[in-house]
């Protein structure tokens, strides 16, 4: 591939060292490393668990907006590790790749290997959560989502009753979630939070962190998970505590899973904000291509915003 190389008095020693090794090229400073490319042709995209239907979605969303483009995509898992998301940064670095599109599982953790990506002259644009370094980030509107799956709960208990809270792993979009909806409780005073406990963003740990809350505080009347995930793991802990026809649950995401529970009779799950994987993917190609034409975008984090699913609507739901 064509990349333009700096050709400053200053730089013709970096330059040479670039010719004989990529290494040397991508760990020094960024200002001088290697040029944006001319054209995206080649994507890599990093994702954080390949497992969740949300990750597929936007691997989805890669191969369209590739498609659309004349470009390839790579698609890698990181399988919830820090580790792996660096050694896939240095894969693709040596494998030339124009675009990193990464869902990044630490957004501090992540900015020497994006730092690296940078420096050879590839964009790097983060997906669903901020990373430090990134050139830009393309994100739902993560407080906004807490605030309507959150105000959609109370307003169902009718402004009272005690709620538990699925959290989820410390990264920023999850925390601007539990945010938002902590902000929306603030209107209904009759609301309260009788317990907050973090899952592994998944069924399994959203059903066994909801169990022991349930067991510690059984008053319980509403339930909001961070993501669908986490959610529908406490629809499971409900059912089984025998509680389906007295609490209520809320979730994040507009997946497939949650789509069918709306749909499932005598559900506790009661409604969903959504999140559009696919298309911050879409979109981060897009901020990556008018980065290449010189027309990088104002504010380097653009949000998507988030739509309230609810059971009665979710016909009317296109979803993923």
């Amino acid at each position: 591939m064509n990349r333009k190389r700096f050709t400053a008095p200053g730089f013709l020693a970096l330059g040479a060292a670039c010719v004989l090794s990529l290494a040397a090229c991508s760990s020094g400073d960024p200002a001088g490393g290697a040029a944006k490319p001319e054209k995206i042709e080649r994507i890599g995209l990093m994702v954080q668990d390949m497992s969740n239907p949300f990750f597929s979605a936007m691997d989805k969303g890669a191969k369209e907006a590739a498609k659309s483009i004349g470009a390839t995509t790579n698609t890698q898992d990181a399988q919830l590790d820090l580790a792996n998301q660096n050694n896939q940064i240095d894969a693709f670095i040596q494998q030339g790749v124009d675009l990193i599109v990464v869902s990044a599982v630490d957004e501090d953790g992540l900015q020497p290997a994006i730092e690296r990506a940078r420096n050879a002259g590839i964009i790097v644009i983060a997906v669903d959560t901020p990373a430090k370094g990134a050139d830009a980030v393309v994100m739902t509107d993560a407080v906004q989502a807490g605030e309507k799956s959150c105000t959609f709960l109370f307003e169902q208990l009718g402004g009272k009753g005690n709620v538990l809270l699925v959290d989820g792993t410390p990264i920023q979009t999850i925390r601007d979630r539990i945010d938002g909806c902590k902000k929306v409780k603030e209107k209904f005073p009759g609301i309260k939070i009788v317990g907050q406990q973090a899952s592994k963003n998944d069924r399994a740990s959203g059903l066994a962190v909801t169990t022991d809350m349930l067991t510690a505080t059984p008053d319980v009347q509403g339930i909001f998970g961070m993501n669908d995930p986490s959610a529908l793991g406490a629809v499971l802990a409900v059912e089984q505590a025998g509680k389906a026809g007295q609490v209520k649950v809320t979730g994040v995401d507009g997946s497939p899973e949650a789509v069918a529970e709306l749909k499932r009779p005598g559900s506790p799950f009661i409604a969903t904000a959504t999140q559009n994987p696919a298309e911050m993917v879409r979109q981060a190609v897009k901020v990556a291509q008018d980065i290449v034409a010189g027309n990088p975008p104002s504010d380097s984090t653009i949000l998507i915003p988030s739509v309230l699913v609810e059971r009665d609507k979710v016909d009317e739901y296109p979803g993923w």
